[in-house]
């Protein structure tokens, strides 16, 4: 196809793990995209956190264009999509917008995309309904359960109101999402450029991520099921504080472990990737190194969540970034209850403290 082609270096930070190789030493410029595959373009947005991009995915679709995820809400990544649409598209219109999950960073612009092109919008149930009820909650029934949430996590007063102070930040990042959409469940398939992608669902990053796979090509557009370079969150949050989302991790690295180590794996960070198999074993043994960890640390004295952030997370954190360890930390320790090895007590300021067995 004709397009745009202006690359620069990968960094450092854009690196990956060891044993696995990438096929794109560069990477596409802001507005710009990078071809990976017949009929598959890279294209890559900023984001205003520490992780400061992410890779959406352009799938040429006869006389139209499948986009894959969205980017978050900003007037930057507006002006990025401007880029694209007046180029790379060649005047064809976009004709279904897939979202792998609902997090702000994929989730953020496809109420603009589609209503822009009156393209369909694409995702499994539960990450449309999460969608929906997060850009729209005002409610002071959630600030006070996620106030509780992190009291009885341990965090300090100073930090409870960093937390307190950012509300619900979800609508900053996605101010709208469509009101209907068409349901992608595990096995659909879907018939783009006269090729078949099927949805792989996973969980523990999100509830019901979709990632696609696409057997003739051997292409995996993962999302942040599997990354190349860091671990994709894994975190227990305030709706649901009981939570074993490391389980649904897991199973589903297990799944993505039986395709080919050959893929060619589109992760939503970082640079694309063979070695698939490789990966899953890895960010496996990352969290089997974790539980090793909290058990170390739980056997020493009682800790609270936010001691054991503090072990696991040995830099220094903004609040953004420390929600997720929290969560991250949790997840960890709800892991280790479930399977009996940790007990939980609350303490006389009803902060929750986890003690290993034995």
């Amino acid at each position: 196809m004709t397009a745009p082609a202006t690359t620069v270096p990968a960094t450092a930070a854009a690196g990956t793990a060891p044993g696995l190789s990438c096929p794109f030493p560069a990477v596409p410029s802001e507005g710009s995209v990078l071809d990976v595959a017949d009929g598959v373009s890279w294209v890559r947005m900023p984001l205003p956190f520490a992780l400061d991009h992410i890779n959406l995915w352009l799938l040429r679709d006869g006389d139209g264009w499948v986009v894959v995820d969205c980017g978050v809400a900003s007037n930057r990544t507006r002006a990025a999509w401007e880029s694209v649409f007046g180029t790379v598209l060649e005047g064809r219109p976009v004709t279904r917008v897939i979202v792998t999950h609902f997090h702000p960073d994929h989730m953020g612009l496809a109420a603009w995309i589609c209503g822009r092109f009156g393209a369909d919008l694409l995702m499994t149930q539960t990450e449309w309904l999460y969608a929906r009820l997060l850009s729209q909650d005002r409610s002071t029934s959630m600030a006070e359960s996620s106030r509780s949430f992190y009291a009885m996590a341990g965090l300090d007063a100073e930090q409870l109101a960093a937390m307190a102070q950012r509300g619900n930040p979800y609508p900053h990042g996605v101010p709208e999402v469509p009101a209907t959409y068409r349901r992608l469940r595990h096995g659909t398939r879907l018939t783009i450029g006269g090729r078949t992608w099927e949805v792989v669902v996973g969980g523990g990053h999100s509830p019901e991520h979709a990632c696609l796979w696409c057997a003739d090509a051997r292409i995996l557009i993962s999302g942040d099921q599997v990354l190349p370079r860091i671990s994709p969150n894994v975190s227990v949050w305030p709706a649901e504080p009981d939570a074993d989302p490391i389980v649904d991790f897991l199973d589903s690295l297990a799944r993505l472990e039986t395709l080919p180590e050959e893929t060619l794996v589109l992760p939503s960070h970082g640079l694309p990737f063979h070695g698939l198999r490789s990966r899953c074993r890895q960010l496996a043994e990352h969290h089997r190194e974790r539980f090793e960890e909290t058990l170390a640390a739980c056997a020493e004295t009682p800790r609270t969540v936010m001691e054991l952030t503090a072990i696991l997370f040995r830099r220094p954190l903004d609040t953004h970034q420390l929600s997720f360890a929290v969560g991250e930390a949790l997840a960890h320790l709800n892991h280790l209850l479930v399977r009996g090895t940790l007990r939980r007590e609350r303490d006389g300021a009803g902060i929750l403290r986890f003690r290993t067995v034995g």
